[in-house]
């Protein structure tokens, strides 16, 4: 049924939200002060036509824009968008009660993703290579994307011609491409155990390609060149399919945010859910570091990094399930500051045992302003204020965010031990 809507503003996935006497309406690529036709289906909107476009409005540069599900907020001139960027930080604080300041958005798109993973899906025994539509199941083949970098340039021809190879199978697969300082780094979800023609064909094809290293489910399928990725001034060799930043320069963004908060007089710092080192090889320059994370590919992979590298203080890199077991407040008081940089969901626990301890500094890292919010809300109730909150933007054109923020414990402010509770 075909609804003239009145677009209010701009929801926390990038949906323009209109108000009609059913309830809200959400109508994807639409943009705050527009009139469009819309179908109206339940709460979901397809626009047919913008009748009164915003005066914010701009062409984007991606023919698949509209289609693609990868970007919701192309058509946003830059002002406008990076307020409605900073604004999802603060209307997750504000939701969870908190009364803080956000900082401007930086922006730290660099020379673009350096980390991308395509999904293939066969018709007819073809491959096709691409990424999902909106809030849908259904495949969008794609060749280029302009948000990723140049190293991954070929990824998608890459992938495709992989998937092609395993087209007997005829299983969706994810492939994930990661730009390495050794070229592409390729690993293959979803296929099961490899039969010997399967790998022999992959085999030839990463020959072929140039790739660096292809893996299928973590499982090496061969290495041709080590695939590195430099943090700072080391160089790292991540296990297949490790968690990176997305961009080099949002990388580099968040670590010099988490040096700040961290200041130059901690001499002792916990670093949790460190994957490889992004932050704790930087620290490791002033600070002794205990580094933990539960992928302990991972943590291995930083051990190597801190064993070769030079000038650095002592890292400890220890793999604990943080969340099954995170560091209680005995252990937690043996540190000057505390850096944690948890998945999307938070990290609960380990926020409730923070805000019974006694550290002085603590800096948050997250990809998900709600349950950042929820875990800082704990924080606040348990005597930390927030003394800065970054939002960083290394997902361009999407609805995802980055955070960082320093928590100080004022001097008089007793741990509030109760939230230890459960």
């Amino acid at each position: 049924m075909l609804q003239r809507l009145t677009i209010e503003r701009l929801g926390h996935k990038g949906e323009g939200v209109a108000r009609m006497e059913e309830g809200l309406v959400f109508a994807a690529f639409a943009l705050p002060g527009e009139t469009v036709l819309a179908e109206v289906e339940g709460e979901r909107a397809r626009v047919v036509d913008i009748l009164e476009p915003s005066p914010d409005r701009i062409e984007p540069f991606c023919p698949h824009y509209g289609v693609c599900g990868g970007c919701a907020v192309q058509t946003l001139a830059a002002p406008a968008y990076a307020q409605w960027k900073r604004g999802l930080a603060e209307t997750a604080l504000r939701n969870a009660g908190l009364d803080w300041p956000v900082e401007p958005l930086i922006d730290a798109h660099g020379a673009g993703r350096r980390r991308v993973t395509f999904h293939a899906r066969y018709e007819r025994g073809v491959a096709h290579v691409g990424f999902m539509r909106a809030r849908s199941h259904d495949l969008v083949e794609i060749d280029v994307c302009p948000l990723l970098e140049p190293r991954l340039v070929g990824a998608p021809a890459a992938a495709r011609a992989l998937a092609q190879a395993l087209a007997l199978r005829g299983k969706p697969l994810d492939i994930a491409a990661t730009a390495a300082t050794g070229g592409l780094d390729i690993d293959i979800r979803g296929a099961g155990a490899l039969e010997e023609r399967e790998t022999l064909a992959l085999l030839e094809l990463a020959e072929s390609l140039d790739l660096a290293r292809l893996a299928n489910h973590g499982r090496l399928v061969t290495l041709r060149l080590p695939p590195g990725v430099m943090i700072g001034n080391i160089q790292v060799f991540p296990p297949p399919g490790a968690f990176l930043q997305a961009t080099a320069e949002g990388e580099a963004a968040i670590a010099r945010l988490v040096a700040k908060g961290v200041g130059d007089k901690a001499k002792n710092v916990a670093d949790l859910f460190c994957g490889v080192g992004a932050f704790a090889l930087r620290l490791a320059a002033q600070a002794r570091v205990t580094a933990i994370d539960s992928d302990v590919a991972a943590v291995e992979a930083l051990d190597r990094a801190a064993r070769t590298a030079r000038g650095l203080r002592p890292i400890s890199a220890q793999a604990r399930d943080l969340f099954r077991r995170p560091l209680d407040v005995q252990e937690l008081n043996a540190f000057d500051a505390v850096v944690f940089d948890p998945p999307r969901a938070g990290a609960m626990a380990q926020a409730q045992a923070l805000a019974a301890s006694t550290v002085r500094r603590i800096v948050a890292v997250s990809c998900d302003p709600q349950s950042f919010a929820r875990d800082a809300a704990i924080l606040s109730k348990g005597g930390y204020a927030a003394k800065f909150i970054t939002p960083i933007d290394q997902f361009r054109h999407s609805p995802h965010l980055e955070l960082v923020a320093l928590f100080e414990r004022a001097a008089e402010a007793a741990p509030r031990r109760r939230l230890l509770s459960r």
